[in-house]
């Protein structure tokens, strides 16, 4: 140790390099690191080194024990005194941004905010840490879901970035903005604000690296906004060049050169963050479109990618990203046939949330939603109209709303006694007048739904009229599975009125486009339209095949319906409150017996 009689400069290095020592020794010897940092004040340091060291004293708590307490105590001083010396911005707002970070994980938003209000005031000299901090606000306000603060707030970044010359950041805040303003559905301002994020990503020469991810972001955000609108047939064109993009991305080199305007020094997402997005709107297109092995492909590709990441990296994002591809690979497994695997992933999905409250703050709705489709799947009504009323409790998300809102209506016409509620709903969905939603293809499912409730009740020309909607809808942008069920109920319905040849021309590219997907459920339908069209018209070889098929299909169906409910995950479906259940308990025997089923 130094002794009192040499110069500050020696200790306080010593002290220093011994504390950086210990932290990163391997495994860390956090305790020494403090004991050393501590130690500094015993000496009774200038003002600057007592500010940078209690802010290096907060940090290291922050980010390496459970006492944060004693860490925001270090930053709060470090903020106090850094305020009282000239020419220390980084010392300032460092303990600025790190002590907001922390109030908001001891749920001290109120705290959080007049702190970078502050710190954004008077750091305008400061471009880097201005800009930072505002990003940080505008984060803030969005977790709360005050988006129109958060909308503010990026304008006014975007604006400061224009002044201080740096076109690349001024993009960053225009298309955050942009992202949030999808987010709150207001398309009228989202043209022009992505038409100007295009020209000036376009025009910006800059880092490779760096153009690059920005038209990653403003990709994504035209993809994400086509798909949202249920356009599969017209984002292609903006995917293939997101797929090209990233492609680009991956085989330059990451430069070492700073930018010479520190208001540039940001970068939107580390590069394997992006491809792992890219794959993920790959997916989320190729369920809409109805590519469903495609989907798979990508899901494999993007879940074996994010395991590698989460070996190195904890980043909240990764978690949110491996919970939507799971979604997403839920449905197509329960279109395909896999009920079995889809509950399982289900229960994936239930851990994830378990390990992060605002994980399943954002996705509740979503997992009671798939839980609702599981139970239709296995023929659980009442527990499919429980889980999708819960999710209708818990979303305020207008799509999910309208989808949670299709699937419960099909659960009422199936059980064919709940006439009150089925129209009540059917009234907020109407695809004539007042669609909630701009969604095309949740407009086109409302027309289906329509023609399967005019089906049951015999009313085929208005059912006709209904389908023929749907089939126009679906085909102008390629929606797969909703022409394939349109087909095969319009088949039923010429075969119910006794027009065969009109039946077969419906039921047979029914079944070509629902082995393509591939649809179990429609697949299995049309082989037993096709079953009775042969045997009506005589087509005894034909009916023959036509049979074999449908058993082959009901037999896979009835193995995977006896696995799926024979898992303990099958009781999921009476969780309806609160967090997702911690163990799932194992049941005596599986609840639907082969028996009843047969």
């Amino acid at each position: 140790m130094a002794t009192g009689g040499e110069a500050p400069e020696s200790w306080y290095l010593a002290l220093l390099g011994f504390a950086e020592h210990f932290r990163t020794s391997s495994p860390p010897k956090i305790r020494l690191c403090v004991h050393c940092l501590q130690a500094v004040f015993q000496f009774k340091p200038p003002q600057r080194v007592e500010a940078r060291t209690h802010l290096q004293l907060g940090s290291v708590l922050y980010h390496h024990t459970k006492n944060s307490d004693l860490a925001r105590s270090h930053l709060e001083k470090a903020w106090f005194i850094s305020q009282q010396i000239a020419q220390f911005e980084d010392v300032k707002f460092e303990a600025a941004s790190l002590l907001s970070e922390l109030y908001c994980q001891q749920n001290l938003v109120d705290s959080a905010k007049p702190l970078l209000r502050k710190a954004i005031q008077i750091s305008q000299q400061t471009p880097y840490w201005h800009c930072r901090l505002l990003f940080q606000l505008a984060q803030l306000h969005t977790l709360e879901k005050d988006l129109v603060s958060a909308c503010d707030l990026l304008g006014v970044g975007a604006e400061y970035a224009r002044v201080v010359g740096s076109e690349y950041t001024r993009a960053l805040f225009l298309l955050s903005k942009g992202m949030l303003l999808l987010m709150e559905r207001k398309l009228q301002e989202v043209h022009p604000l992505l038409t100007l994020c295009g020209q000036i990503v376009e025009n910006w020469q800059g880092n490779p690296i760096q153009k690059e991810s920005l038209r990653v972001f403003f990709l994504v955000l035209q993809v994400t906004h086509y798909l949202d609108a249920g356009q599969v047939k017209s984002v292609k064109p903006c995917l293939k060049q997101l797929q090209q993009c990233i492609q680009t991305i991956s085989t330059l080199h990451d430069d070492e050169i700073l930018p010479s305007n520190p208001a540039d020094l940001f970068h939107w997402l580390p590069k394997e963050h992006m491809c792992v997005l890219v794959y993920l709107v790959t997916v989320m297109h190729s369920m809409q479109a109805g590519y469903l092995e495609k989907a798979q492909k990508y899901t494999d590709k993007a879940l074996m990618q994010l395991e590698k990441l989460k070996m190195l990296d904890c980043s909240p994002i990764l978690s949110s990203f491996q919970v939507i591809l799971l979604e997403h690979i839920i449905m197509c497994r329960l279109v395909t046939g896999h009920k079995a695997t889809a509950l399982q992933e289900i229960s994936q999905v239930c851990q994830l949330c378990q390990q992060s409250p605002r994980l399943f703050s954002n996705h509740a709705a979503q997992l009671h939603t798939l839980l609702g489709l599981y139970c239709i799947s296995v023929n659980c009504m009442d527990n499919a109209e429980a889980q999708f009323t819960t999710a209708l409790r818990l979303t305020t998300h207008q799509e999910l709303w309208t989808f949670i809102v299709t699937n419960l209506a099909s659960v009422y016409i199936r059980e064919g006694n709940r006439h009150q509620e089925l129209y009540s709903l059917l009234e907020r969905i109407n695809p004539d007048h007042n669609f909630p939603v701009s969604s095309h293809c949740l407009r086109a499912a409302a027309f289906y739904i329509r023609g399967l409730l005019s089906f049951f009740q015999g009313r085929y020309n208005e059912a006709k009229r209904f389908l023929r909607e749907t089939l126009k809808m679906s085909n102008a942008e390629d929606l797969n599975r909703l022409t394939a069920c349109s087909l095969v109920l319009l088949g039923h319905i010429f075969y119910v009125l006794g027009n065969h040849r009109e039946s077969n021309n419906m039921v047979v590219p029914a079944m070509q486009l629902a082995s393509k997907i591939p649809d179990m459920s429609v697949q299995l339908w049309s082989s037993a339209l096709l079953k009775d069209l042969n045997k009506a018209c005589g087509n005894t070889m034909d009916a023959h095949e036509a049979a074999q098929m449908h058993q082959n299909f009901s037999q896979q169906l009835l193995q995977d319906h006896i696995a799926a409910c024979s898992l303990p995950e099958h009781n999921l479906i009476s969780w309806t409150d609160g967090p997702p259940p911690v163990q799932i308990q194992a049941q005596n025997g599986p609840t639907t017996s082969l028996a009843s089923l047969l």
